[in-house]
């Protein structure tokens, strides 16, 4: 094939062969590389694990001791009103401790307060389990209080950091694992206290904790990330953590005077509220004029969804504690069953509550869980207002039920209304808070228990419990129906 074309430089017609037609290079083939699969950043097994090993403790050793009592009356020589200080004296350093040691995680780093309260722990297993009289138990459970208070404000403050690091809030599942291992160990914790005084005696009780916090010190010596840098000022250097010691023993004081009037609501000692206004006024005072106050009452004052939610958490637990401690001694006194039935019986309220709690994370909003939580609680209330001696079996583990799902599903909701409504900054000291609000309302239900049997229990002290707890339930639905805030989150 020719083709008729001129050169262009002589501008004489030519003929020629017609070139082939360019052809285009074609790349060499390269085999398509899939998209890299990238795992979901943060919040790992590994981040995670010594936080809820760490955070088991303290509800483990609050209702684990209750089988060991009568063995360590019996050991030296003491009645019950003396072995209740031992359940008292944990609950008290709890309720102060963890707000305390949250503020502290806010300051000099969580991970650091989570490592020494797992030191704490090593060393009050050890003088438990080695304790040559009765005084050594009691400190033990102090430094037991103390030391497994650090966990929970440290392990929300560490999940706060994780969020900003990776841009992402805390996962609800997350917070669930927390709920989980607290009322999952919790429920066990008399068992379990069973088994190791059956197998070695009541020094397993303290011994116990030893090998589970060097387990979880050595997690957390691993696996969780060191302190962030904290913040410099204008002129690069690093400020001083301001922990305001004036007011965290103000707070001491105050919530102790507090919480030994309401260890004796049967016998009220009126004139301790008269030293209890006192320091509570200088505390608010002084956290009022300090400039980093351990307590930041104008914070608190001006976030109505947080202080709401420590109401809500308290009040849920004061009706909860009392079906825990007061409807199982009427179970024993009354009905005639023993421990280990009584405690097959409440299997039902441990279950509902651990099986809750997940489902509770799964939901976005947090009004919802809530409102279905107060009206579990208020037919609970009412099921206890109409037992008696010849209640058949079946509504007896009804019962039980009906208070073991809002335990869950309040569980898991609260800490993600204090995730959410609390400042960043101050997320362990608000962690704190509201575990303190738990143990008033633990300690609160102790009183009123206590108010409703007298002597001992009865079906008319059953009644008037469940009738109080009615009016209170109540009380909870209306606080959490009405809040505009958990509407917005619904």
């Amino acid at each position: 094939m020719t083709r008729r074309g001129t050169d262009l430089t002589t501008g004489v017609p030519v003929e020629g062969p017609r070139p082939a037609p360019a052809v285009e290079p074609v790349p060499p083939a390269v085999e398509p590389v899939p998209p890299a699969v990238e795992p979901v950043p943060g919040f790992g097994a590994r981040l995670t694990a010594p936080l809820l090993m760490g955070s088991l403790l303290n509800p483990l050793n609050t209702t684990m001791i209750s089988t060991a009592l009568v063995s360590i009356g019996h050991s030296f020589g003491v009645g019950a009103a003396d072995t209740a200080w031992l359940i008292s004296v944990l609950y008290l350093a709890s309720a102060v401790a963890q707000p305390v040691l949250g503020k502290l995680a806010d300051t000099v780093g969580p991970r650091r307060v989570l490592l020494a309260g797992l030191v704490v722990v090593t060393a009050s297993g050890l003088v438990g389990a080695l304790a040559t009289g009765f005084g050594m138990l009691i400190v033990s459970r102090l430094l037991l209080g103390v030391g497994t208070s650090a966990a929970y404000p440290a392990a929300m403050a560490v999940l706060r950091d994780e969020s900003r690091r990776i841009g992402r809030p805390t996962p609800r599942p997350v917070l669930a694992r927390l709920s989980f291992a607290a009322l999952g160990s919790a429920a066990v914790g008399p068992a379990l206290g069973g088994i190791l005084v059956s197998a070695v005696g009541w020094r397993g009780i303290f011994a116990v904790n030893v090998p589970v916090a060097l387990l979880a010190l050595g997690a957390a010596l691993l696996w969780v990330p060191g302190d962030p840098p904290r913040d410099r000022d204008a002129d690069g250097t690093t400020p001083k953590p301001s922990l305001d010691p004036l007011g965290a023993g103000l707070f001491t004081a105050a919530l102790t005077v507090l919480v030994f009037f309401l260890l004796d609501l049967a016998h009220p000692q009126w004139w301790l509220l008269a030293p209890f206004a006192v320091l509570a006024a200088v505390l608010v005072r002084w956290q009022l004029r300090t400039p980093q106050p351990f307590m930041d009452i104008r914070m608190l004052a001006g976030n109505g969804p947080l202080l709401r939610t420590y109401v809500r958490h308290g009040l849920s637990y004061l009706l909860i504690y009392c079906v825990m401690y007061g409807y199982t001694q009427w179970l024993e006194e009354v009905r005639g069953f023993s421990s280990g039935h009584t405690g097959l019986l409440m299997l039902p309220m441990s279950v509902t509550a651990l099986v809750c709690s997940l489902l509770g994370a799964r939901t976005k909003g947090l009004r919802g869980p809530l409102a279905l939580a107060c009206l579990m609680l208020t037919v609970g209330a009412g099921i206890l207002a109409f037992l008696a001696g010849d209640t058949p079996l079946a509504v007896l583990l009804l019962a039980g039920a009906c208070f073991g799902a809002p335990q869950g599903l309040i569980g898991t909701s609260n800490q993600a209304a204090v995730q959410a409504y609390a400042p960043p900054e101050t997320i362990g000291a608000a962690a704190g808070f509201q575990r303190t609000a738990q143990y008033i309302g633990a300690i609160t239900a102790a009183g009123l228990i206590a108010v409703a049997y007298a002597d001992a229990a009865s079906d008319a002290g059953l009644h008037l419990m469940a009738a109080v707890s009615v009016v209170l339930a109540a009380l909870l639905a209306v606080l959490t129906l009405t809040d505009r805030a958990l509407r917005a989150r619904t």
